[in-house]
């Protein structure tokens, strides 16, 4: 399985001025890094959570259809399955009819069922699931939790900033900010 994302973010779910706010700047002479260091912050915190912040678009590549039926889909929340194309022998895309699916696309992970699936021609990345997730396209549409956990994450990486480049974030991670995310995290055993 493999995810693969389509479009960034078009914004970012911290603004200038809540970073600002939170770090007491009253400058904007460092916008620049700040907007850098937001973007680490999200990034590290989707890694860490699975969920997808800001909404975008994604492809989830299979090679075979679950002995189940039912997919699952490791980045969420999942809003809508836009297309599912299923590559035959000869390297031709069918696209799936998505009508009567099922999408449960709050669930950790998000699950997809399809009525009727044509099984792949090909090996390896025979079946293609193009999705749309996010908890919105701003920053008030993002728990309140998260965002707080990635102004502690921003503030954090500021402090060191001098030691540490923004290529190589991030490099700290401040303390409570485990606390905070670990409702949002999927732990196995």
């Amino acid at each position: 399985m493999t995810i693969i994302e389509l479009t960034p973010p078009a914004v970012e779910p911290l603004t200038l001025v809540e970073i600002r706010a939170h770090l007491r700047l009253d400058t904007e002479d460092e916008d620049a890094l700040l907007l850098a260091l937001a973007t680490v912050a999200r990034e590290h915190l989707e890694r860490e959570t699975g969920l997808v912040l800001a909404s975008r678009d994604f492809r989830l590549c299979l090679d075979d259809w679950p002995a189940d039926g039912i997919v699952t889909i490791p980045r969420g929340p999942v809003r809508a399955i836009t297309s599912v194309i299923v590559y035959d022998g000869d390297g031709e895309p069918q696209a799936v009819d998505l009508a009567g699916h099922l999408l449960d696309g709050e669930a950790r992970p998000a699950r997809l069922w399809l009525r009727a699936v044509p099984e792949p021609g090909r090996a390896l990345n025979g079946i293609e699931v193009e999705l749309s997730a996010g908890f919105g396209e701003s920053g008030p549409d993002v728990p309140e939790t998260l965002k707080r956990a990635m102004l502690l994450h921003v503030a954090a990486m500021f402090a060191c900033r001098g030691v540490v480049a923004v290529e190589a974030q991030p490099a700290v991670v401040p303390p409570g900010y485990d606390r905070l995310i670990a409702p949002f995290c999927r732990r196995g055993l």
